[in-house]
Parts: C-alpha cells; sequence; structure tokens
C-alpha cells in the first residue's frame, strides 16, 4: 500500500461494507477518489452515514470523482448527505440561492482571499456540516482551504486565549446598500420592526442611524466545546471580519468612506478594546502553520465539520463556481459557551 494513504473501512445501510483509499497526505485535506459514479446521489445515499463518519474522525473529506458539474447534480448529493439543510441567516455578503440550502459562494472580490473562519459562528444557531461543491474550478488558486480549530487553540498564545475565553469577541456591523450583505439579505426583510424582533431576539444590539443605516453589536464566544466530542476548538470569526485583514487600499478606502466606526464590518476584544494588528497577524500565521490545501477539481465535492474545522477561499483567477450548502443546525448554547450572551 502507498505510505501516503491510508485504507479506512467504509460502512453503508445500503449495500455491504467497500474498502475505499483515504488518502492522508500532510498538507492536505483527506481525499476519497470514487471512481465513475453514475449516480452521484445514490452514491452519496450509500455512502453518507460512511462518510460522515470519516469527517467525524479527521474534521472534513475532499470527494474526487462524483463529476458535480451542475447545480441539479449538487442539490441531490448536498440533501442526501444533509442531516437537516439549513438557511442562512445574518450574511455578511450576498449571495445568490440555487435550492433551498443551497447558495453561490459568498460575493466576494476574486483577488482578495477570505482568510479561515467558522461560518456564522457569530450567530446563536450554526451550521455544524459544511459542504462544498466545485462546478467550475479555477485556472489559478481558489482553494478553499482547512484548519483544525483544536490545533489553532493549541498554538495560541495562552494568555491571549484566556481573554478571549474570559471576554468573548465582539462584532459590529454597519449595513448600507454598497458594501456587504444589505439589511435585507441579512435578516431577509427590511422591515424595521421585524428588523428589531430579529435582534432581540437573537441577542443583538442595534441602533438605527440618522440617515436610516443599521449599526449592530453581538458578543459571542471564542472558544467553543463540540457538541459530540467534547473537545475544546477555536470557533470564531475574529481574523476573517477585522479591519486588519482587509487589503489596505480597501481598508483606506472605507475608512474614508463611512469612518472608523462605520465599517461594514469590524471585531474587537469582548470587552469593546480594539484588536491590534500584531494580533491579527498572529491569528492569521496560526492559522497558515495549521492550514490544509488541495486545489479544486471541476466536480468535487468537500465535507467540513464547521466547529472542528475552520475553512478559507484563497484568491484566484479565472471562473470559478463553488456552491455551498449548509447542514445540521447547532445551537451555541450547546457548545458550553464561555460568556453570557447579552444584548448590553
Amino acid at each position: 500500500m502507498n505510505a501516503n494513504r491510508e485504507e479506512t473501512q467504509l460502512s453503508t445501510s445500503a449495500s455491504p461494507p467497500s474498502l475505499l483509499d483515504l488518502e492522508l497526505r500532510p498538507g492536505s485535506p483527506p481525499i476519497l477518489r470514487t471512481g465513475a459514479v453514475e449516480d452521484p446521489a445514490g452514491w452519496a445515499d450509500g455512502y453518507r452515514d460512511a462518510l460522515r463518519a470519516v469527517v467525524a474522525e479527521h474534521g472534513s473529506v475532499l470527494i474526487r470523482g462524483l463529476g458535480l458539474t451542475d447545480a441539479d447534480k449538487a442539490a441531490g448529493v448536498v440533501r442526501r448527505l444533509a442531516g437537516r439543510l439549513t438557511a442562512e441567516k445574518e450574511a455578511f455578503a450576498s449571495r445568490q440561492t440555487y435550492a433551498e440550502g443551497l447558495y453561490s459562494s459568498s460575493n466576494w472580490p476574486p483577488n482578495q482571499p477570505m482568510c479561515m473562519h467558522h461560518e456564522l459562528s457569530y450567530r446563536l444557531e450554526f451550521p455544524g456540516m459544511m459542504m462544498f461543491a466545485c462546478l467550475t474550478a479555477p485556472e489559478k488558486g481558489g482553494a478553499t482551504a482547512v484548519a483544525d480549530a483544536p490545533a489553532v487553540l493549541e498554538a495560541l498564545p495562552p494568555e491571549l486565549v484566556q481573554r478571549f475565553e474570559r471576554e468573548g469577541w465582539l462584532l459590529t456591523r454597519s449595513y448600507n446598500d454598497e458594501i456587504g450583505a444589505t439589511v435585507a439579505e441579512a435578516f431577509g426583510t427590511d422591515d424595521r420592526s421585524a428588523v428589531e424582533d430579529y435582534c432581540r431576539a437573537n441577542a443583538i444590539a442595534f441602533e438605527w442611524q440618522p440617515d436610516g443605516a443599521l449599526r449592530t453589536r453581538q458578543r459571542r464566544s471564542a472558544v467553543v466545546r463540540h457538541p459530540v466530542t467534547g473537545r475544546r476548538c477555536w470557533f470564531n470569526q475574529i481574523a476573517f471580519l477585522n479591519e486588519w485583514t482587509m487589503d489596505p487600499e480597501v481598508h483606506e478606502y472605507l475608512v474614508d468612506m463611512y469612518g472608523a466606526e462605520g465599517l461594514p464590518f469590524n471585531t474587537r476584544f469582548g470587552d469593546g478594546d480594539p484588536i491590534g494588528a500584531d494580533v491579527v497577524q498572529l491569528l492569521n500565521t496560526v492559522y497558515e502553520a495549521n492550514t490544509a490545501r488541495e486545489p479544486w477539481q471541476t466536480g468535487d465535492l468537500m465535507l467540513v465539520d464547521n466547529i472542528r474545522t475552520a475553512h478559507s477561499r484563497e484568491a484566484y483567477e479565472g471562473s470559478r463556481e463553488v456552491l455551498v450548502g449548509m447542514a445540521d443546525a447547532v445551537r451555541l448554547a450547546d457548545c458550553s459557551p464561555t460568556v453570557e450572551v447579552t444584548t448590553a
């Protein structure tokens, strides 16, 4: 057997157990090559439990060979694999909806990377499983890289972790119609009363500006325990949504346009103190040291445990179409949060 491969027994309820090769290589997510598959949805249905077992063990798996070249095929596979698809709320960027629970990638400039994060980690309820289907691979770059959250947590300075455990992290947002998601895109409505009701129900402090714009603040835990394994995970979007992760020219433009307090999104320590560029650089450096990546090939599918594993999107050239499915909603309250959720 190839030294870079580990044979993993995958059992299904639909057929006798089959021995499949799971490629385990340093610096790459686990890869499962299926060979030619005539019925991707049927294959996914048969191997659903086995694939979930792989994700539970390794945090992610890239499946190569399903031939997911259109949205209908991707939707069929995602529905078979999902325990329950979940709708996105509080999006930070616009998406196109292909089917219930199936979206385009976030509308983000191709030349700007999206650094490591856990999807919707600032919500009180977030997806436990992310599914990415590559309908069109880019000419260059554009990988959806992954990083092990317990390993990242272990590598961070203890004093920094302790502060975030004690205080949590603060997400501030200023909604407008030009940058990031609009109020209607984030909340599913632009009705003020409905938005206010949602904010109150989800521990989000809000303030309407004189020009009608909305600003919000929400404090969340930076470290949680996985609801199944109990492992402590660095689970947040502190670095990704911080001003110092932005391209310097983009940051300068946004500050000039909206002011330092009016950025579309920013993160702070839980007590409201600014997070310095040095902290953001440290976080991104630790992420990079624990990153695994594999270039997309058209037709690929990747499954990611959204709590155990952070993911990113690297800058790219050429056309790139990756659909996103969110499944298995998890409540923050079930993950041993370290800070009390309030709107104060």
